[in-house]
């Protein structure tokens, strides 16, 4: 009885190891998707795959695309052209196609002949997940009402973004507005916003011609072909 009690605990000894051994291998060796995830994982660990900017307007960058597709490495930008934390661009508070066209940031390489040109229409896309269709009339309803900026005017005369953007106008609908004591007459007689160009040399005068931008509530609504006072803006 007992040689009998001892071989059956042989044999539970047994059976436990066998199923020990079972697991230990499941565990040791992953299976095929978890080695996909584990190499997608390795892959973003040069940062998010995406990094997505809300403010002034929607951009996306793609660390996938050029340290994985691109096969640039680190060093490339960091911390030459970015430092390596999370919004430090922003913060600077230059980080706009302005300073792209001076070779800084993005610019550095996108400029047409390493890379495609930030400032090419048919680039847009890339970053900003739409054509950035640009307004054609813009209306200010502060500091005074009834305000209009012919956007589509001044592109056809060959001004581009960085002409006014984000120097004297930062590329955001009532980004203006949001600061409506500085946004006046005064400002662009010292040479601010519409003023950099209208003073008298390089386009006509602030104090001059003052229906061409001042055309009243009435006369939007009829440009809008509006019957209300609370019309949309187009920009």
């Amino acid at each position: 009885m007992k040689g009998k009690t001892l071989l059956m605990a042989a044999w539970g000894v047994i059976f436990a190891a066998g199923i020990l051994f079972a697991s230990d291998k499941d565990a040791t060796v992953p299976s095929e998707p978890a080695q996909e995830a584990a190499a997608a994982k390795e892959y973003e660990s040069f940062g998010d795959t995406k990094i997505v900017i809300m403010e002034a307007v929607k951009d996306m960058f793609s660390h996938n695309s050029h340290v994985v597709t691109a096969g640039i490495s680190c060093e490339s930008c960091h911390p030459s052209l970015f430092e390596r934390k999370r919004g430090a661009g922003k913060a600077k508070g230059d980080y706009n196609h302005t300073s792209f066209d001076a070779g800084k940031y993005c610019g550095a390489c996108h400029d047409g002949d390493a890379a495609f040109s930030t400032t090419g229409q048919q680039s847009c896309k890339v970053c900003h997940g739409s054509d950035m269709q640009q307004p054609e009339i813009i209306v200010f309803n502060r500091p005074v009402k009834g305000v209009v900026f012919d956007h589509k005017g001044h592109v056809d005369m060959g001004l581009n973004c960085a002409s006014c953007h984000d120097k004297e106008f930062e590329m955001r609908i009532g980004a203006a507005e949001e600061t409506a004591h500085k946004f006046h007459m005064q400002a662009m007689y010292r040479g601010q916003y519409c003023g950099v160009c209208h003073n008298g040399n390089i386009a006509f005068a602030a104090n001059t011609r003052c229906t061409t931008c001042h055309i009243g509530i009435k006369g939007v609504e009829k440009m809008l072909k509006k019957k209300n006072g609370d019309f949309e803006k187009k920009g």
